[in-house]
């Protein structure tokens, strides 16, 4: 919302005067904040107050284009205001300013979905931009007064309305500084935070000796953070990755080098990891705050979100008191989680979540999910929409999940039995959209003649007519009417049919269009974003420099290619700081989880293993098997042999569980028992990463397969893309994938410098020079088994 940076002010003499603190804010940003009132609403499908991303973009250009020579468009406007002991920029750029001799009219233009016959008047927080471009040019040019125009234009039938009004440059100026009259408490707030802050990381050291090789990871991640570059680290597990990479991007707000830290994370659990981090400097003098956002279904107060004043009574009323709220809550806590976010929010009550994004303004550090940085959805619009930037610092923990994650953010898919739903609800209706629907489906049904099990697309721009012909229909009828039965399944059809859209505008050689037959009987259509790394690229380059790490970012190349598509970015290897001697690897090469060799025979020999490795030291052990069928395959043998009851206890992961049955079943490490403690458990799953076992509560990790995706339509698309760039297809679609599992799963065992264990991997394939090529550098030293002589290796170990 706001930034402190320093400028000098020197006069004619080259004499330096006093340091003078400048305030930037932006002209949207600045008016949003002061001007917004009334209540929380989201039943309208959005209107002119969301504007589409790059659809809007679109029509701004072509309206500019239209305009003539007289029309000046994009210009960059700023003014500064002097108060106290510093100063006040804001700053923005006036969509168009329209020079005749007669005058001058200030251009503000609102690309929209809605019927622009539901439109009266232009909404306040739109106008008042364009008033904020108004005051700043006549006051530049000595002008008396401007027109201030309001341009809507509907996206889809690029119907245009305007609205104008004449002000003198008195009522601009005096309007203007009661704007900024009310900005000043948060301006001042700004200052002197800031102050505060950069004083207190200064002083500021690490908290701790430092572990081998950790110096040397502050040091690369502070040095790519003042060249402006991103930085891949692959580090194990017990180096202290996150302390490692938050405590050097503090010390570079501390000298300017960035504004604002976003810590990314795709699992809730490394986020209590990164409130832990802030809160031990915090322990050790750093004056910072910092949020964690949570999904909205987390902070609402009510069963199903519903933000509308009828339904939930924190939405009614909610732009009136958030104000106060944020004020309050920035001045009294540092480390605003879940929990503080909501008691505060219960106290004004307001929206939770709205609420939590507006906090995120005002602080220093932002927590999140990688979705509210990169997933166009959902993205922190404030942040990261189109023209806007600033000098934020990215540091994405796990990264290697951001692959999967950023595909599946950046595809989207339609699918033709939705299409027939939609059909029946509003069948008594709209005559018109019937019409539409069933065209749509009848180009479906013909792609789904041609298509056996699935077929890539090369075109389908005569589909992609009639969906935004059909999108801005549904639109008008969703703005009609805002109570019919089954709304709510129309309303997710037209927001998926907008994400289809969004992501139709994003197709380029990175992209594969395809259709498939799936196995529960429906026909997708599916835009399949292969390579993500140009989308990131379009968020990571509002920032000043990006840090990803994680202890599986191998190969490298593999990372690079598809997170930034630059394999010239910084890397760095952390060494491991733990004593080998404390780990046992071993590889078996008697047993295969090869598809051919799935049989009652490799699958018994895979329980003999367990029974053998785990008889040979009490303690609790997982064990990651490939699928749940897989696992199924084991329990039945177990079932057959209770003998094996003497031996262990065991547990299995089920498929889906909810919060509370993870914990349940992480409780068992906990356990004191007579016996060892195995849990079966699906590599890959949620088991196999971001859990912390430390302290002797984890000792073997017995690892079945090599962790190979699922032969599949998607993994075979990306073999293909891959196979045609010179790219080895099977090891970016497959094997890469699957070491990264295996890594992850084997890296649960040594957790502590106090930790010891066993990490023993079931398939013949480990042994072969591609495989070992991937391993890292602390796997270098391994034991060779089979069945007749695994249990003395393992019982060699413990006894040494």
């Amino acid at each position: 919302m706001g930034e402190v940076r320093e400028e000098k002010k020197g006069g004619d003499t080259g004499v330096e005067e006093a340091e003078k603190k400048i305030l930037k804010i932006s002209v949207r940003n600045l008016v949003e904040l002061v001007l917004r009132s009334g209540d929380l609403d989201n039943r309208r499908t959005g209107g002119a107050e969301k504007t589409a991303m790059q659809e809007g973009s679109r029509i701004h250009r072509k309206i500019q284009r239209r305009m003539g020579a007289d029309y000046r468009a994009e210009v960059a406007l700023k003014h500064e205001v002097e108060v106290d002991q510093f100063q006040v920029l804001v700053e923005g750029r006036a969509d168009g300013i329209i020079e005749k001799p007669e005058g001058v009219t200030i251009d503000e233009i609102k690309g929209i979905y809605m019927d622009l016959s539901y439109l009266t008047e232009p909404y306040p927080v739109h106008l008042a931009q364009a008033m904020c471009y108004g005051y700043f040019y006549c006051y530049d040019h000595q002008r008396n007064g401007a027109v201030v125009q309001m341009t809507y234009c509907n996206i889809e039938t690029e119907e245009i309305r305007r609205f104008q009004v004449e002000k003198t440059f008195e009522e601009l100026e005096i309007w203007f500084q009661g704007l900024i009259h009310e900005y000043m408490k948060w301006a001042r707030y700004l200052y002197n935070h800031g102050m505060r802050r950069d004083e207190s990381i200064r002083e500021l050291s690490f908290p701790y000796p430092y572990r081998k090789g950790q110096k040397e990871l502050v040091v690369a991640v502070y040095r790519s953070i003042a060249r402006k570059r991103n930085l891949f680290i692959q580090a194990p597990t017990g180096i202290g990755k996150t302390l490692s990479t938050v405590y050097p991007a503090v010390k570079a707000i501390g000298e300017g080098l960035g504004d604002k830290l976003f810590y990314l994370t795709a699992k809730t659990i490394t986020r209590a990891v990164a409130e832990e981090a802030f809160d031990i400097l915090r322990e050790h003098g750093l004056y910072l705050n910092s949020v964690t956002i949570t999904a909205k279904e987390k902070l609402c107060f009510l069963e199903t979100p519903e933000c509308n004043p009828d339904a939930c009574p924190y939405a009614k009323g909610h732009f009136d008191r958030v104000g106060d709220a944020v004020f309050e809550i920035i001045h009294k806590e540092s480390g605003i989680t879940r929990e503080v976010v909501l008691g505060y929010a219960e106290e004004h009550r307001v929206c939770p979540f709205e609420f939590c994004l507006d906090i995120s303004n005002w602080v220093d550090s932002v927590i999140c999910d990688y979705n509210y940085v990169f997933d166009p959805n959902i993205r922190l619009k404030r942040y990261f929409s189109e023209g806007i930037s600033g000098d934020y610092l990215f540091l994405t923990d796990e990264a290697h999940n951001l692959v999967p994650r950023a595909r599946e953010m950046y595809s989207a898919a339609v699918y033709k039995e939705d299409f027939l739903l939609i059909k029946k609800v509003i069948k008594p209706m709209n005559q018109k959209l019937i019409r539409m629907l069933d065209r749509c489906n009848k180009e479906l049904l013909e792609m789904k003649r041609e298509c056996v099990s699935f077929q890539v697309m090369e075109d389908i721009r005569f589909f992609m007519t009639g969906i935004m012909t059909l999108f801005g229909e549904l639109e008008k009828l969703l703005e009609a009417s805002e109570d019919f039965e089954d709304r709510d399944l129309v309303l997710d059809f037209y927001f998926n049919l907008r994400d289809f859209l969004n992501i139709y505008d994003r197709l380029d050689d990175n992209y594969r269009i395809y259709t498939e037959l799936l196995p529960d009987g429906r026909f997708m259509l599916r835009l399949f974003c292969i390579n993500p790394a140009k989308n990131l690229k379009e968020c990571l380059d509002k920032g000043n420099s990006t840090v990803f790490f994680s202890a599986t970012l191998l190969p490298v190349r593999y990372y690079k290619e598809l997170l930034s598509g630059d394999q010239e970015e910084y890397a760095v290897y952390a060494h491991s700081p733990f004593d080998q001697e404390k780990r046992l690897l071993m590889i078996a090469s008697d047993v295969s989880s090869r598809y051919t060799r799935r049989n009652r025979r490799e699958y018994q020999k895979v329980v003999d293993y367990m029974e053998k490795i785990v008889s040979a030291h009490k303690g609790n052990y997982m064990v990651f098997l490939p699928s749940y069928q897989y696992l199924k395959e084991i329990e039945a043998i177990l079932k057959e042999r209770p003998g094996l009851k003497q031996e262990f206890t065991y547990m299995s992961q089920a498929s889906h569980m909810r919060e509370q049955e993870r914990e349940e079943f992480l409780k068992e490490f906990s356990e004191e028992r007579e016996d060892s403690f195995v849990a079966l458990c699906v590599m890959g799953g949620v088991f196999s990463e971001g859990i912390d076992l430390k302290e002797g509560r984890l000792i073997g990790a017995i690892i079945v397969g090599t962790g190979l995706p699922m032969v599949c339509t998607e993994q075979e698309i990306l073999k293909g893309y891959f196979d045609a760039r010179e790219l080895n297809g099977f090891d970016y679609a497959y094997q890469y994938p699957g070491m990264n599992k295996v890594m992850q799963a084997a890296g649960r065992v040594i957790r502590t410098v106090r930790d010891e264990g066993v990490i023993a991997l079931l398939d013949e394939r480990f042994l072969k020079p591609d495989y070992q090529a991937l391993f890292p550098r602390e796997w270098d030293g391994y034991y060779e088994v089979q069945l007749k002589n695994v249990e003395e290796v393992a019982r060699n170990f413990w006894s040494r």
